[in-house]
């Protein structure tokens, strides 16, 4: 019993941070119709700037999350200008995404390890490899940490899409572009906007991946492959589907590392795809879209 416990809590700990990645995938999908293979790419770019300062200037990896997230914010906005308006009336819009992201994802691991080689890379605070103890159960008091910052993190960003105005304007958009844009939302401006909260959300979980696990810069290919099946399980465009699928996930995850090992831990997210394709493609609570 006691066993079962500890796998659950460790679950639970790692889908904090999975669930903080995910929402930032599934925020761009259901504002802009993103389908974005770059997000991880940007995570682990997030990571080598929590890497390198915390290497160069002492600044603790959760401290430096006040660092990755404007960062990534402006460079979200950056890209969401410079590569989707052009092609946002589309009729191949989705499918053009994914091309011009996977593209994108793979200049941006070209120029990580161009700049920083291929090796692996990983910061080491004291509390990275600290535990809290009570009786049997041990917590990594790292996990913790960054479970702790995921779940403000996504309260924040629930309390601004549900009680302020622009908040408002991105449940609109989410809910339905064209009607969002009758009644006078600036669906440009909110599309930009909400592409740079994403890309924040994926600089503050770069922070905390910089010291959970060992990076390099083509490891974001595991990621995204992991994320996607989050979101697929929640439902795309769903933030409370990619919480639940994070959850769920990570702690199915952790189950299979015990009992047969790490190895086979990435085949939970990979074979939850699978079946959510075939059972149920519009996720948990994602919509069934009607042409």
């Amino acid at each position: 019993m006691t066993n079962v416990l500890q796998v659950l809590v460790l679950g639970l700990l790692l889908g904090g941070v999975y669930a903080l990645m995910a929402s930032g995938l599934t925020l761009m999908f259901g504002v802009m119709r993103v389908v974005n293979l770059a997000h991880a790419a940007f995570t682990i770019l997030a990571a080598y700037i929590a890497f390198y300062a915390f290497t160069l200037f002492q600044v603790d990896p959760v401290v430096s999350i006040l660092i990755t997230m404007p960062i990534m914010f402006v460079v979200g906005m950056v890209v969401y200008i410079a590569l989707f308006p052009r092609i946002e009336n589309s009729p191949k819009y989705v499918e053009m995404t994914v091309l011009a992201t996977f593209a994108l994802a793979l200049i941006v691991e070209g120029t990580l390890t161009y700049f920083f080689t291929g090796i692996f890379r990983s910061t080491r605070p004291d509390y990275a490899t600290d535990s809290f103890f009570w009786g049997d159960l041990f917590v990594p008091k790292g996990q913790l940490w960054a479970l702790a910052v995921s779940l403000v993190l996504l309260l924040a960003l629930w309390a601004f899409l549900k009680f302020t105005k622009f908040g408002n304007a991105v449940r609109a958009t989410m809910q339905n572009r064209t009607a969002a844009e009758i009644v006078g939302v600036n669906v440009r401006q909110v599309s930009t906007v909400s592409f740079g909260v994403g890309m924040a959300l994926a600089g503050a979980s770069g922070s905390l991946l910089s010291y959970l696990f060992p990076f390099f810069p083509a490891r974001h290919w595991q990621w995204v492959a992991i994320l996607l099946s989050l979101i697929v399980l929640g439902g795309l465009g769903s933030l409370k589907g990619a919480f639940i699928g994070a959850m769920a996930l990570a702690v199915a995850s952790a189950f299979v590392t015990d009992r047969f090992g790490p190895t086979w831990s990435p085949v939970t997210f990979y074979l939850a795809l699978f079946i959510v394709l075939l059972v149920r493609p519009q996720g948990l609570f994602g919509k069934v879209v009607r042409i």
